[in-house]
């Protein structure tokens, strides 16, 4: 089948406000310069969740990324438009609803509920459209009208299925050929002219929600929901395609299929898939199905989903809390596989501390508040002027790396590694300048531009926006009561030359995750997360009962002492001692 290129399309004249970038293209295998349909002008759709269950961390993976990249492309100037589509009917739902005692709709609120709650504290906040698919089912189904009228399906027994016969480029997304290919299964495979056929539409069965059509009752197969939904939208051809590698074959290779014999044009100009998330190396993706075999991915025993019990994001986030996860998942670049683990997680929450110290250290010295910094929003509204200083030398040299990894298919692990650089820069300006001692105009002007500059770059990333809301709640609220009694503590070790009871300490709030600075106002603490508390009440149980073995009856007294006065008890019975609160 030939296509037309779309009339509003010039490649001469529409490259947008910024050539330089490049994006990776699935259908081409390469990175290709980014070229607007319409001048200054981005659509882009991401295919969204099934809400048959809750969310699990796979599902933010690609609304993450693809929050940061409209982020980089508003920034750079582009009006973007981004929709994200529920599919409200499907099989798995209406068993769901079933097995419930809901309705579908029922089932489907619930979930989107849960979705969207789990995308505001990840900090996904620029998605345009949640179409619904049960909301447009008279777009797909005059859709499906317009591909049998020109012959590209047919109908048998109340079903509607795709030729794929009759589509020359069937197959050219996935570099798959029809012979390799299988299509629905089931009691639809005998209506079917090829087994490569899929559905447009299905049949009701008794018993479930179904729609009025010209084919009878029935409902949308899932591949031309999102045909429908992106051309209702975005438009015949728009400019970005998003989704998880997964996606490729079948669901994006039909929806190519679909759009492009319906409207003899292309459908997307860049199609961008995003790496999978994985428990482990040998793993299979977590949620949905992965693109190899299935059943070879769940002999790895790897694969997680919610059949396997993944799921619970909230509670994942209640834990680290959505910054943390935000940042784990924008460290690597976006096509990359990604290796899930709550470790790997505090492992990037301790990146993250980085800049939260920082943070502290400039609103002592400067005093002032780093979330109230006004930085830029447009790429070419700001830039340092160069000159002699060689911090704010280095801090320019920072920001053009930062956007030319994001000018290279947006490279987000390449801008974050830039935002540490700028961390530094920081630290090592407020210590070489002695600025925690005393601060001088032109010193505290230099600190607030390289401040300036972190602020802008990280809202790109959709970093730093807010003070991170504590994970963890009251168990985070009892941290912050203990940690200054650790810390007086320690304190008073080290003025006593108790070394083994500072000791002690130190080593026990590293296993805990707490790391403490010592600065010439006093000591600080940062850290934390899940088992926190636990590990430094056990530390703080063991020290008493060391202090206790070796006489040392003060510091264990003080121990008990000061921790009830913060409201934790102490109780030593036969196994052991034991703390509660109250």
């Amino acid at each position: 089948m030939a296509l037309a290129s779309p009339a509003t399309f010039d490649p001469a004249t529409d490259a947008g406000p910024h050539p330089t970038l490049t994006i990776y293209n699935t259908l081409s295998k390469k990175k290709e310069p980014f070229e607007t349909v319409k001048p200054g002008q981005v659509g882009i759709y991401l295919c969204g969740p099934t809400v048959y269950g809750k969310a699990h961390i796979g599902h933010m993976v690609g609304p993450v990324l693809f929050d940061t990249i409209k982020r980089y492309l508003t920034y750079c100037g582009y009006e973007v438009r981004w929709v994200v589509n529920i599919t409200d009917v499907d099989d798995k739902l209406i068993k769901a609803a079933a097995e419930q005692g809901l309705t579908m709709a029922q089932v489907a609120e619930l979930n989107i509920e849960d979705y969207n709650a789990n995308l505001a504290a990840l900090g996904v906040t620029t998605i345009d459209d949640f179409p619904r698919a049960t909301e447009c089912m008279g777009d797909i189904i005059a859709f499906i009208e317009g591909l049998v009228d020109e012959g590209y399906a047919y109908e048998a027994g109340g079903d509607v299925f795709f030729d794929v016969a009759k589509d020359a480029d069937y197959g050219k997304l996935s570099n798959r050929t029809v012979e390799g290919m299988q299509g629905d299964g089931g009691g639809a495979a005998e209506k079917k002219r090829s087994a490569a056929d899929f559905a447009l539409w299905k049949a009701a069965k008794q018993g479930e929600p179904s729609w009025d059509s010209p084919w009878g009752q029935g409902r949308p197969g899932w591949h031309i929901e999102c045909s429908a939904m992106s051309k209702k939208l975005l438009g015949e051809t728009f400019d970005i395609h998003g989704g998880g590698l997964d996606l490729v074959f079948p669901h994006h290779e039909n929806e190519i299929a679909q759009s492009e014999c319906r409207h003899h044009k292309p459908m997307v100009k860049y199609w961008a898939h995003n790496g999978l998330l994985r428990k482990d190396s040998a793993a299979g993706k977590i949620g949905g199905k992965a693109e190899r075999d299935s059943q070879t991915a769940a002999d790895e025993g790897g694969k997680m989903s919610r059949s396997k019990g993944a799921g619970g994001l909230d509670e994942l986030i209640a834990r680290q809390g959505g910054e943390r996860i935000r940042f784990f998942l924008l460290r690597t670049h976006y096509r990359s596989t990604v290796l899930f683990s709550e470790p790997a997680i505090e492992e990037a929450a301790a990146g993250l501390e980085t800049f939260y110290r920082l943070f502290k250290r400039f609103a002592r010295v400067a005093k002032a508040d780093f979330y109230s910094i006004t930085a830029a929003t447009s790429r070419g509204a700001t830039s340092i002027a160069l000159g002699d200083d060689p911090t704010l030398n280095a801090a320019e040299a920072c920001r053009d790396k930062f956007l030319a990894a994001m000018d290279d298919d947006f490279n987000t692990g390449g801008a974050v590694a830039e935002l540490f650089e700028l961390a530094r820069l920081a630290n090592k300006f407020c210590e070489d300048h002695k600025l925690e001692e005393s601060a001088n105009a032109a010193d505290l002007a230099t600190l607030e531009l390289v401040m300036t500059t972190i602020k802008e770059l990280a809202g790109i990333l959709g970093l730093f926006c807010e003070p991170p809301a504590q994970a963890g709640g009251a168990t985070d609220e009892l941290l912050g009561k203990v940690m200054p009694v650790v810390i007086d503590l320690r304190s008073e070790a080290r003025a006593a030359k108790n070394f083994a009871v500072a000791d002690a300490i130190r080593d026990g709030l590293k296993l805990a995750g707490v790391t403490i600075e010592d600065r010439p106002g006093g000591a600080e603490w940062s850290g934390g997360g899940e088992g926190a508390v636990d590990a430094v009440m056990r530390m703080l149980i063991d020290l008493r009962a060391d202090s206790r073995k070796n006489k040392d009856f003060a510091t264990a007294d003080a121990v008990r002492d000061r921790l009830a006065a913060v409201g934790v008890t102490l109780e030593d019975r036969a196994g052991g001692t034991e703390w509660s609160v109250g």
